[in-house]
């Protein structure tokens, strides 16, 4: 006699598993997968994370020019313009979310 709850308990265990080894080791993501239009739209008034960009007042046309804007300055505009204190705080809720997805939570 088999326990159908079990065997789904088990199948669903089975593919977590899967999608852990998926995420073994270093993962480049890119920004726009980690911050979604989902994301975005759920933490802030923009509608994806070009809009946030272009409202920053920063000229963001490469990596280069992100990583040439002033933390502090970013910060400042990150926690006026979205529900995070900072850019720090809402990468690190960006990458759970995208995590959890990625495994199938």
């Amino acid at each position: 006699m088999k326990q159908n709850g079990f065997d789904e308990l088990q199948k669903k265990l089975t593919k977590l598993a899967d999608n852990a080894k998926k995420l073994d080791g270093a993962n480049q993501v890119p920004l726009k997968d980690l911050l979604s239009d989902a994301f975005i739209k759920r933490h802030s008034a923009f509608s994806d994370v070009d809009e946030l960009f272009k409202t920053s007042g920063f000229a963001v046309e490469s990596q280069e020019d992100f990583a040439a804007i002033p933390d502090t300055e970013w910060d400042q505009f990150i926690e006026k313009s979205t529900s995070f204190s900072s850019w720090n705080d809402m990468l690190g809720a960006a990458i759970k979310e995208w995590t959890k997805k990625q495994l199938g939570l």
